[in-house]
């Protein structure tokens, strides 16, 4: 009976930060749902009824004022492995557990990484503006084509070996790439064998060696600027920066500086800080950046997965089962 179902908080359905309805159908299955909106036109009535949040795309925001609306509140389900927008420690000490997916996202966004370092090497963005401008007004003459960069036997640099860093090895290796890793912790010898992977002791030897330089690390309080002008400086001059992380986890400026004095040939980045960039960042205006708005999990069969697996885990919190991917911080 709908009456029955434990009432949970999402942003809305549809809109830019919204569900999709074959994604909200989903949660509907096990929950009553209260659209943000909602809840603020009443939030006395509603308040008190919800038992489960979903934070889906950052939204709604978990932040102290609205949590203090719901007082019967059991688990923030967020989607996504990171929880660096949540404050873990505070939504705990409120008797509230706190969720994520991980290994649903790796596939989706290994593959935009890949996707990324393609696109930059080859340049793909600027020949398919130069084909359609040539094709519209020049049509009949001669393409002059924009150089590019090979792949095949060039040398990646991952940093951060976790699963979505082994994902890219994995698709690395396709590439017939030599792939060079920097990690906390080394990975087993059979890892290492099954993708033809060689760790590097040092950040700074694989920076030195690699011409593509991708960044898969967890953003962390020990992760936060870890690559500034000191290590950009330690990069080939040849070489492409490529960051699927987190925004933060780079010092911008550094980066623009790397990029307009050629210290660095390329830079493609998912994740930027803030995301949006405003209008008027210089990274906007080099040529040689690549920038996509963080769509590292955006796919259906990634969304769909997502949502399953967070409506999972807030069901379990709300019955008070066992909770699947319950963050614990260390």
């Amino acid at each position: 009976m709908e009456e029955e179902k434990p009432w949970v908080l999402i942003s809305e359905v549809g809109g830019d930060h919204g569900y999709l309805e074959e994604l909200a159908d989903i949660v509907k299955q096990h929950f009553r749902i209260i659209c943000h909106k909602e809840l603020l036109e009443n939030p006395e009535l509603h308040g008190p009824k919800i038992q489960a949040l979903l934070n889906w795309k950052y939204c709604p925001v978990v932040e102290p004022t609205l949590l203090r609306l719901l007082p019967a509140l059991k688990v923030v389900a967020s989607g996504g492995v990171g929880v660096d927008h949540l404050d873990v420690p505070f939504i705990n000490s409120l008797g509230v557990k706190v969720t994520n997916t991980p290994r649903v996202v790796s596939d989706s966004t290994a593959d935009l990484a890949m996707g990324l370092l393609l696109a930059s090497a080859r340049r793909i963005l600027e020949e398919n503006i130069h084909a359609h401008f040539c094709l519209r007004e020049m049509s009949g003459e001669h393409l002059t084509l924009v150089p590019s960069y090979g792949v095949t036997n060039a040398t990646i640099g991952i940093i951060g070996m976790g699963e979505i860093g082994y994902k890219i090895a994995q698709r690395a290796k396709g590439f017939d790439m030599k792939i060079v890793y920097h990690n906390r912790r080394r990975r087993s010898a059979e890892d290492e064998r099954a993708v033809g992977a060689t760790f590097c002791q040092s950040l700074d030897e694989l920076l030195g060696t690699s011409d593509f330089v991708m960044i898969a690390v967890k953003f962390t309080p020990e992760t936060r600027g870890l690559i500034g002008h000191r290590e950009l400086s330690i990069m080939k001059p040849t070489a492409t920066l490529i960051n699927i992380s987190r925004g933060q986890v780079v010092d911008q400026d550094a980066l623009v500086e790397a990029l307009q004095s050629g210290s660095i040939q390329a830079a493609a980045l998912d994740v930027t800080h803030p995301e949006p960039l405003p209008r008027d960042h210089p990274l906007l205006g080099l040529h040689n950046v690549l920038i996509t708005p963080h769509i590292g999990i955006n796919t259906f069969t990634t969304a769909r997965q997502m949502v399953e697996k967070m409506v999972r885990n807030a069901v379990a919190a709300v019955e008070g089962s066992p909770v699947p991917d319950e963050v614990k911080l260390q």
